[in-house]
């Protein structure tokens, strides 16, 4: 999940109160398209239409429709304005089907209930959690997610061999991940029923400290990963969980590298350069010793550095050069992110088709738009059933 402006949220309070009278659902009306920044034929564009209907395209982060504010309860003020606005699944969902998405993660937030806004560093830790405040959230939460799947909007997307038999459906396919695993408390043992729900990944840290590690800061945190995070962390190997490092200072991030016989994730970041540092990128160093766990860094759309979709492509070379092509996938962060500048799975084939007008290979892209997700899923659950 990225950055929600303080700007974002007083804006969403003057709307909720003109719209009061015509209900919350007006209120989600779609945002202002970020720009594209390059020129597209009508036969490039389906180029890229036919490429994503011969390879599945998988998002390894996203939160469609918002899902994750329905129910959320002892906000503070401001957030309760965001959640006010209510959830729109049914039209990002629309838009995946329009812009041939195969699948994307749904990702459930598990301290969104103790976060607040903080002017100068966006969204913190608000207060602790309640005793058992943190589960019940988790809880509310997946049940929301799967009512997506019985009331028909999507298929549930719980192994990687089963991506044939969604797309088969003509819904997307949802892969249910947490983000943040606060929800777990420190104990390894409720994976066993957070698997049992159809939880595929988990962002280990996200806002806030928890009995992992601590979020990324400004102040290059040095906070490694705790024991508990180090069981959590094998017990995930052991059911065959894509572990995710978004959010994770360094070197808690090369503690886990050393503890896991599995590959992970990024699922959402960049690299820092000399041009352009952020503490949610990562150095490059760490990106290639993440590869070379045969895991992935998730390209992110956000609009740190960068302000189209042009852009974007620019990342996604950046990354393949530095980690190379079998590394990186596609994490948006959709409906989540930080001043997206991709924003609408609508435009997926515009995607495509830059990426193979810029030079990039079907195979290569094919690689990156899904094949490389799917394959480091399979990975895991074979390595974690043996």
């Amino acid at each position: 999940m990225g950055k929600i402006t303080r700007r974002a949220v007083l804006g969403a309070g003057a709307a909720l109160v003109a719209g009061t009278a015509y209900g919350v659902h007006s209120l989600r009306k779609r945002p202002r398209a970020a720009p594209l920044g390059f020129d597209l034929s009508a036969q490039e564009r389906a180029r890229g239409t036919a490429f994503l209907k011969a390879h599945p395209a998988v998002d390894a982060h996203a939160h469609p429709g918002q899902t994750f504010v329905r129910g959320a309860s002892g906000l503070p003020p401001l957030l309760q304005v965001y959640s006010a606005k209510g959830t729109f699944e049914g039209r990002t969902v629309s838009d995946m089907v329009e812009g041939g998405l195969a699948a994307a993660s749904f990702a459930a937030v598990a301290d969104f209930n103790v976060l607040d806004l903080s002017r100068e560093a966006g969204l913190v830790e608000r207060r602790s959690f309640d005793e058992g405040e943190a589960w019940a959230s988790y809880k509310i939460q997946i049940t929301n997610l799967k009512k997506l799947a019985s009331d028909g909007l999507v298929t549930p997307l719980s192994a990687p061999g089963e991506i044939g038999a969604v797309r088969a459906t003509g819904r997307p396919g949802a892969i249910w991940t947490v983000e943040g695993a606060d929800f777990l408390g420190g104990s390894s043992e409720r994976l066993q029923e957070a698997h049992a729900d159809g939880v595929r990944s988990i962002t280990l840290v996200h806002y806030r400290a928890n009995e992992i590690s601590t979020p990324m800061t400004d102040a290059g945190d040095d906070s490694t990963l705790s024991p508990a995070g180090e069981s959590i962390v094998r017990e995930m190997n052991r059911l065959g969980m894509l572990i995710d490092l978004a959010h994770m200072p360094e070197t808690a991030a090369r503690r886990v590298l050393a503890v896991t016989d599995r590959p992970v994730m990024f699922s959402h970041t960049h690299i820092n350069t000399t041009d352009m540092r952020h503490p949610r990128f990562i150095s490059a160093d760490l990106a290639r010793e993440v590869a070379a766990t045969g895991g992935l860094i998730g390209a992110w759309p956000s609009g740190i550095g960068i302000s189209d979709l042009a852009g974007y492509a620019d990342r996604i070379f950046q990354l393949t050069e530095a980690v190379g092509i079998n590394h990186v996938c596609m994490g948006t962060d959709m409906d989540g992110n930080y001043k997206p500048v991709f924003d609408d799975y609508r435009r997926l084939p515009e995607l495509a088709g830059l990426l193979l007008k810029r030079g990039m290979g079907e195979p290569e892209a094919a690689q990156f738009f899904g094949g490389n997700l799917l394959r480091v899923w399979q990975q895991g659950i074979v390595a974690g059933s043996q």
